[in-house]
């Protein structure tokens, strides 16, 4: 059996943010499904908004900090990545175009990514495409087919249902493509934050 770590890059603003709902909820289906293929999973999350000022000096000294270090070295070392945005001005937000800007251009190549973004209306629902899949074309990531794009109206009555099959589709798309990758020995982050909301999921709680 093997140990894949995933890393999973929030960009939401708020707390508590649709992003990071989405984000939590991408990482549960994500590990069920690698779970169900016989593999054991890591789970690392970056929440992008605790480093804005520290993406800002980044940009300004050239330098990332401790804590910004080991955010990029838990993404750079992962098995795979689960990156979600929410969308400004059609787009993705400008924190998480930083983030990634600061990356070396080679640390994502042929590294397995789940896309995702939300929303206040469905009218974004082609930001995906458009904005996010030419962005990790250029870092030469290999995305999954299967983008996850959640408006507010995801969140309540009957479109949740439809919500969850995307969520499932794509996470096991990402399972498939990692089921037979080598697992990347890697400690765990200490700076990462072990508090994650997905674990309720995870343990059925």
């Amino acid at each position: 059996m093997s140990t894949r770590t995933l890393a999973v890059v929030s960009a939401g603003l708020s707390n508590p943010s649709s992003t990071r709902l989405l984000a939590d909820r991408l990482a549960a289906a994500t590990v069920a499904a690698l779970r169900a293929r016989g593999d054991d999973t890591t789970v690392e999350v970056v929440e992008l908004r605790e480093h804005a000022r520290d993406l800002a000096d980044h940009l300004t000294s050239g330098f990332a900090n401790a804590e910004l270090q080991a955010s990029i070295d838990t993404v750079v070392g992962a098995d795979a990545v689960i990156a979600v945005t929410p969308v400004f001005s059609a787009s993705y937000s400008g924190l998480f175009k930083t983030f990634f800007d600061v990356l070396d251009e080679d640390a994502l190549v042929g590294r397995p990514v789940l896309l995702a973004a939300t929303a206040g209306t469905a009218r974004h629902s082609l930001a995906i495409e458009y904005a996010l899949r030419p962005l990790f074309a250029y870092l030469r990531a290999v995305p999954v087919p299967t983008g996850v794009f959640a408006a507010s109206e995801d969140w309540a009555g009957g479109g949740d249902g439809a919500l969850i099959s995307r969520v499932e589709r794509a996470a096991g798309e990402l399972a498939d493509v990692l089921v037979g990758r080598p697992a990347a020995p890697r400690p765990v982050d200490p700076f990462a934050d072990p508090e994650t909301s997905f674990e309720d999921l995870l343990h059925g709680t």
